[in-house]
């Protein structure tokens, strides 16, 4: 049975929309766009049943982030903003982290700190928190002791829950180098597609993944950005306990309908063109925004859209924190590339709001490194995706038991190489889905 938190539940309305009664929910994501979309979904959600703060943690590690907080807030007022400061963190003792890995950490060391500032400077006492993981080490103990319910926002898709409930009894149970994981009650995880950090337990991550994985069965319940349709014997197997004994429940709340906030970086050139591509025509190519390419890599997958003779627009990313991209297009694709391909392909850099770009009928498929808010968008819509997977959970996401029911074809594996097979792009099933 699905369990509804409290907090989750409606409560009774104003004439004006606004609730008369109700908590009062604080929101806590961690570095990342996708770790903040999720967050900002849900409390616009949520902000039409009850009180909702949502921290900004600041500076933000990406200039994407402090656009989307800064459109967000102005679009939805009724959304409290609470800033925190965060202080200087020495990160001398994590040489070549990446830098959203020590925004993790920098976090959760001041934990205390922004507990103390939310509990006495918040306007209304706070009745629950709603976590992102990565932050579940520090603040489930913290909001323990403080008495009040703390519940996680799982960013990530079902199957990776179960992952990450289940690999610290793994990782306390195996001697030797990791390898394929059998998890209770589901399936088993192949050692290629487990996130690389953790193979290396002297990385940043491995240690706070692991005791974020252990901190899971203490929160008070779990939300996680799926549905039913998506990850039903996943989330059964989680509530039934078979993953963990004492699990806490879950809560399907996804997928997390986008936000309506202005078009930021890319819009203004984006839209327009693809307004006159033909229908489901175009092959949109996106890693993510944190997923860096070198540059030969770019330069070949630049070959490959030229040849390919489709369509296409291609969102390019060469550094993991978007403030230090500063290659011109030019430079980095190679001379004359933008000339040859200018009457059907676009490639820009910089944010995009994809969402809007994946409902947009002239998009017919999406070579995605499959991010979890990447899969759900497409899902939504009916976009087919060719997955390329490439750090973290996105081997995980792109597992073959979704392949059929999300129209995902595995990169390392297509057959569909001739230039006349179009079936990626205009399959009929694609848009039998959307259409449900």
């Amino acid at each position: 049975m699905t369990h509804t938190p409290d907090i989750l539940k409606p409560h009774k309305m104003a004439v004006s929309g606004k609730p008369l009664t109700g908590p009062h929910l604080v929101l806590i994501p961690s570095a990342g766009m996708g770790h903040l979309t999720p967050f900002s979904r849900l409390a616009a959600s949520l902000s039409d049943l009850c009180h909702v703060t949502m921290v900004s943690i600041l500076p933000t590690v990406s200039s994407a982030e402090s656009s989307h907080l800064s459109d967000f807030f102005s679009s939805y007022p009724d959304v409290h903003s609470f800033k925190f400061e965060l202080p200087p963190f020495d990160s001398s003792a994590y040489p070549n982290a990446d830098p959203f890995f020590l925004r993790f950490e920098g976090i959760n060391q001041s934990a205390p700190d922004l507990m103390t500032r939310l509990l006495t400077k918040s306007s209304k006492p706070v009745s629950a928190l709603i976590i992102d993981i990565t932050l579940s080490t520090s603040m489930v103990p913290l909001a323990k002791s403080f008495g009040i319910p703390c519940y996680i926002l799982f960013t990530a898709s079902a199957a990776m829950l179960s992952f990450c409930a289940y690999f610290p009894t793994y990782y306390d149970s195996n001697s030797g180098p990791i390898g394929d994981i059998q998890i209770n009650g589901l399936r088993m995880v192949p050692v290629a597609t487990i996130p690389q950090a953790l193979h290396n337990p002297k990385l940043i991550f491995t240690p706070l993944f692991i005791q974020n994985g252990k901190n899971l069965s203490k929160a008070d319940g779990i939300l996680v950005n799926t549905c039913e349709s998506l990850e039903k014997d996943t989330l059964v197997a989680l509530r039934d306990a078979h993953v963990q004994p004492g699990f806490p429940p879950v809560v399907a709340v996804g997928p997390l309908l986008p936000v309506n906030i202005p078009a930021i970086s890319g819009a203004s050139e984006v839209s327009p063109w693809l307004d006159m591509q033909p229908e489901k025509s175009v092959v949109y190519v996106s890693f993510g925004s944190r997923a860096a390419m070198p540059k030969e890599q770019i330069r070949e997958l630049g070959l490959g859209l030229e040849a390919s003779g489709c369509q296409f627009l291609w969102v390019v990313k060469t550094t993991v924190v978007d403030s230090h991209d500063n290659t011109e297009l030019e430079e980095l694709l190679g001379e004359g590339f933008l000339e040859r391909v200018k009457d059907r392909g676009l490639v820009v850099k910089g944010w995009v709001e994809q969402e809007e770009l994946l409902q947009h009928k002239a998009v017919g498929s999406f070579v995605s490194h499959c991010g979890w808010n990447s899969v759900t968008e497409a899902a939504l819509h009916g976009v087919r995706m060719l997955a390329w997977p490439r750090l973290g959970d996105q081997r995980i996401n792109a597992g073959r038991e979704r392949f059929r029911c999300l129209h995902i074809c595995d990169a390392s594996s297509v057959t569909c190489s001739e230039p006349s097979d179009r079936s990626l792009i205009c399959g009929p099933d694609c848009r039998d889905y959307r259409k449900k």
